[in-house]
């Protein structure tokens, strides 16, 4: 058996190695992005990034899996993208909100992060060209849609598509600077986070703490970091960023816990063969007008994978009903159903294609 040592060199060689590929690999990229600049192509193409990973994944390997393989790969595919051209991406703030940890998921630690205060911010900030992504949630399995963003996907979807989901696993943190408990008197919190890890407070004794309510988690982590007998519940991006030790993870009642976030951008996807699209609909006011649009949808054999609605507010008490389906929008089916649909007098607004980012 190798020492220790000879085991390190051989790691040392190899990473030589690994690092001399991916430099190579980036010259290829580098040739491959003056060639959209001149065609005037998409940087970023998540359909191209899927094909790569789902390729990689079939390899036989011994200790990676295909998370692993994700966690590697994105982060490659992240320096690429810069590369061919530096990367901004506007996201709903501040930094180390669960936003933030999803939007450095997809576009890595290379990449330039703008932080808002609000989601419409977020679409004006791309409408603008300050930022050429966007990232944004879009649903929580527990709270539900988040109405601001359907609302700006309504306003915008002229100028914004969606491009990109990401479902991301929400776990949140207790963190503190104080290692023993009864030390803590002042519990930082977003408010939403806090109810969701009511039972672990009730199991550790600490609802007699008291409960201060902050716009964010992140915000929750940087009064932990300086404020005296406090903690925080927190992600643990905003947890690494504000210097504040973990004390339990995965505190919330509900594991399976997830968010759904949108990419956002100004171009369309090609199809995967994968796809997702959404849209936007106003069905006519008359009795059956909404089942008579679900119907086309089944007629083509198309799956809805969900159905929301949303008022108008221009107008009162008028609704319009958001949906996601299987298929992209070049989809022949996809096409027939909505022809059909306009020729019906139903009012269509399509809001993007893209890859299903749901592996569950």
């Amino acid at each position: 058996m190798q020492n220790i040592d000879d085991l390190r060199v051989s790691i040392d060689r190899v990473d030589s190695e690994i690092l001399r590929l991916i430099d190579k690999r980036m010259s290829y990229v580098k040739q491959i992005g003056e060639l959209k600049n001149i065609n005037g192509s998409t940087i970023y193409r998540p359909e191209r990034e899927k094909a790569i990973i789902s390729r990689l994944s079939n390899l036989e390997l011994n200790h990676l899996n295909k998370k692993a393989i994700e966690a590697i790969y994105f982060e490659i595919f992240s320096v690429a993208r810069n590369l061919e051209k530096p990367q901004v991406v506007a996201f709903l703030g501040p930094f180390g909100t669960y936003t933030h940890q999803a939007a450095k998921a997809r576009f890595g630690a290379i990449s330039s992060y703008t932080p808002l205060s609000t989601i419409e911010a977020v679409f004006t900030e791309l409408i603008n060209g300050e930022a050429k992504y966007g990232v944004v949630p879009i649903e929580n399995n527990t709270e539900g849609g988040v109405g601001a963003t359907f609302d700006c996907l309504g306003v915008y979807n002229d100028k914004i598509k969606i491009v990109a989901e990401i479902y991301l696993d929400i776990h949140h943190c207790f963190v503190s600077r104080y290692e023993n408990l009864k030390d803590i008197n002042k519990i930082y919190s977003h408010p939403q986070g806090y109810n969701q890890c009511l039972k672990f407070l009730e199991d550790h004794a600490l609802t007699e703490a008291e409960f201060i309510p902050t716009k964010s988690t992140a915000l929750a982590a940087k009064m932990a970091s300086s404020k005296p007998n406090s903690a925080a519940i927190c992600s643990k991006i905003a947890a690494d960023l504000y210097g504040v030790p973990t004390m339990f993870e995965k505190i919330e009642d509900n594991l399976a816990n997830r968010t759904r976030f949108f990419i956002l951008s100004n171009f369309k996807n090609a199809k995967s063969g994968h796809d997702k699209t959404s849209i936007l609909a106003r069905t006519e006011h008359k009795p059956g007008a909404l089942v008579e649009l679900l119907e086309m949808f089944r007629n083509e054999g198309i799956n809805l994978t969900k159905l929301e609605s949303r008022p108008i507010k221009k107008k009162e008490f008028t609704q319009h009903f958001y949906l996601d389906f299987e298929g992209h929008i070049d989809d022949e089916s996809v096409k027939t159903v909505l022809e059909n649909a306009k020729k019906q007098g139903h009012d269509i607004q399509w809001l993007g294609s893209y890859i299903n980012g749901d592996e569950r």
